[in-house]
């Protein structure tokens, strides 16, 4: 079909939540050797336009709400000016027995300024 499989949309996702997190000053590496994780609890995609292959693809990802045991992004995915997907995913905040922790607070001024990469 030419397209992009619609597994693929995630994965970008997940790369631009990576990405704004080390712009941040936060990279999820680090938070995971505090013993932290951002664990997935609910994703969404809406998809708009196919994406095909060898497309240029441009994602913009931001913090679209912070809580202090959770954290929203939201995703927006273009090829040139065509809106190929939106989504978002909701993470909420364990330690490593997976056991839901806060957000600290050296974290969360980070992740209330995070509006794109």
């Amino acid at each position: 079909m030419a397209v992009a499989h619609h597994a693929n949309y995630p994965i970008w996702f997940e790369v631009g939540r990576s990405e704004l997190m080390r712009t941040l000053g936060v990279p999820y590496g680090e938070i995971e050797a505090r013993g932290l994780y951002f664990m997935l609890s609910s994703l969404e995609v809406q998809y708009r336009a196919a994406a095909r292959y060898d497309d240029l693809l441009s994602l913009v990802t931001t913090v679209e709400a912070v809580q202090s045991r959770a954290v929203t992004f939201a995703y927006t995915l273009r090829c040139g000016e065509t809106l190929v997907a939106t989504g978002k995913t909701h993470h909420i905040t364990t330690d490593r027995q997976y056991r839901i922790v806060r957000i600290p607070d050296d974290i969360l001024p980070h992740l209330r300024g995070g509006h794109s990469t």
